[in-house]
């Protein structure tokens, strides 16, 4: 009878599914968790989902942070397609409110930057601590840090690039004033979403990365 032994290709392989499976899983329970993943706040939904995305990025490598990227962009889709807010049609094509609706355009902004929030922190914090040779926890908070506002300003500007005129009447706003609005968002959402990823990927994801060391 042949055994799989730990440390060979298929155990290793096997083990990373496994990794990206417990990932995956708690992102969804995230998201489908009223008021934990995606926090609704009239004009737009404040979300801490792409913290597992960073963390799973930083223990399990690009690509399968990459595969996380994915899952947080289908349950935006599935959340703004079945639990919509007056601005969802910049997540799915399948909603509209009146004359504006969603389309391809949709599917960029709700996939592209979740999937880059999966990739964006692995080379951040490589090269911290490759190149600059900065410290473990400098480094991870800045990969959160960079992770949850790839997120953030690829979102609102892609926003502002396919559905400016459509978000601006969604929200009440002055088309010359929707960049405005959208700063705003930034701001008021954006950077407390970046300073808590920071916070939690230095302190969580120390104690992940220094336990594949031991254990690997």
């Amino acid at each position: 009878m042949n055994h799989v032994k730990a440390g060979s290709k298929p155990h290793t392989q096997v083990l990373g599914l496994v990794q990206v499976a417990l990932f995956a899983a708690l992102i969804i329970i995230m998201a489908f968790t009223p008021f934990l993943g995606y926090i609704p706040l009239g004009f737009t939904r404040a979300t801490i989902i792409h913290i597992p995305v960073i963390i799973g990025a930083l223990t399990l490598g690009p690509k399968k942070g990459a595969m996380l990227g994915f899952v947080f962009g289908m349950t935006s889709l599935i959340n703004n397609t079945m639990n919509p807010t007056v601005t969802s049609f910049v997540f799915s094509p399948f909603y509209s409110l009146g004359e504006i609706h969603g389309g391809i355009e949709s599917i960029i902004i709700c996939f592209l930057p979740r999937i880059l929030v999966g990739v964006v922190p692995y080379f951040v914090y490589r090269f911290l601590r490759g190149k600059c040779h900065a410290p473990m926890t400098v480094s991870l908070g800045a990969a959160g840090l960079f992770g949850s506002l790839t997120n953030t300003l690829l979102v609102m500007n892609f926003i502002y690039l396919f559905f400016k005129d459509a978000y601006a009447a969604a929200n009440g706003v002055g088309a010359n004033a929707v960049y405005g609005f959208i700063l705003s968002i930034i701001g008021i959402n954006g950077v407390p979403e970046a300073i808590v990823a920071a916070i939690i990927t230095a302190f969580v994801g120390r104690v992940l990365l220094k336990s594949r060391i031991v254990t690997g």
